[in-house]
């Protein structure tokens, strides 16, 4: 990742802070934006102890596009390129999709789907000039499977790998890489709060334990392990990928449907 430059869109907690700390070890120049200022500043504190490059952090809410495009370019102007970007943020409501009015949906897909494809499309021209380039969107494991209780990610993220995969088309002779991480539940503040909405009692480890169950490994996903994968997928070794979902659920997938269990079969709206 040396004198590579990696923009991390939602990089302040959960999945996104820890691809932006793995991209940091790996010796990447790192910017990180995000909504909330507060965490922004714990996040680049965090990013900030293992980097081995320069660090950037902008308070920066992606579902304003002017600010979103403003802070690409600041971005590649500040470090002289951009070659990865990695989009992250973004979850709607959970809920079956008879529990949700027209009104939902709509909201749901101008906070998560278009926010995304707006990052997308301002960054584009940076990789294309660079000639060399990895773009990777953070969804969800209903990009790739469906589960009823979460419906309205479901539509937001299949759409999602649609457009992914058809920039994938368009921009692989430009020596861009377009793909799609499908992460199942992974124990971040985000699942912590869902997990709390649905419940009297504050999280506990017998909660993720039992949430744990229905995966092959027995248990649910690390950030770090999903940005393992992450860091994987924009690095120079993954250079024949595109186009692709990624599904990394611990092997819960070939176990059956049997998920009753999950936080996401009650309805639950995201903080």
């Amino acid at each position: 990742m040396a004198n590579k430059v990696a923009l991390v869109a939602g990089g302040s907690s959960g999945i996104g802070l820890a691809i932006a700390r793995e991209l940091a070890a790996e010796g990447a120049h790192v910017a990180i934006g995000a909504r909330d200022a507060g965490r922004l500043a714990a996040a680049e504190r965090a990013v900030k102890e293992v980097a081995r490059a320069r660090v950037h952090a902008t308070s920066v809410d992606i579902t304003d596009s002017a600010s979103t495009r403003r802070w690409i370019d600041e971005v590649a102007a500040e470090f002289g390129g951009l070659h990865i970007v990695v989009i992250s943020g973004g979850t709607p409501p959970t809920g079956p999709a008879a529990a949700f009015e027209t009104a939902d949906y709509r909201a749901a897909v101008d906070a998560v789907l278009i926010p995304a494809v707006d990052v997308a499309l301002g960054a584009l021209p940076h990789l294309r000039d660079a000639r060399w380039g990895r773009m990777l969107f953070v969804a969800s494991e209903t990009a790739s499977v469906p589960i009823s209780g979460l419906a309205m990610s479901g539509v937001t993220r299949t759409a999602l790998v649609r457009f992914a995969q058809s920039l994938a088309a368009e921009v692989g002779r430009d020596g861009v890489t377009v793909n799609v991480l499908a992460p199942s539940a992974t124990r971040t503040p985000l699942l912590e709060r869902v997990v709390a909405q649905r419940s009297t009692e504050a999280p506990s480890e017998a909660q993720f334990e039992a949430m744990g169950r229905h995966t092959a490994v027995g248990r649910i996903a690390r950030p770090e392990e999903m940005a393992a994968v992450a860091t994987f997928l924009v690095s120079a070794r993954a250079s024949y990928l595109t186009g692709t979902v990624q599904l990394v659920d611990g092997g819960a997938s070939v176990l059956g449907p049997s998920a009753a269990h999950l936080p996401w079969q009650a309805t639950a709206k995201p903080e």
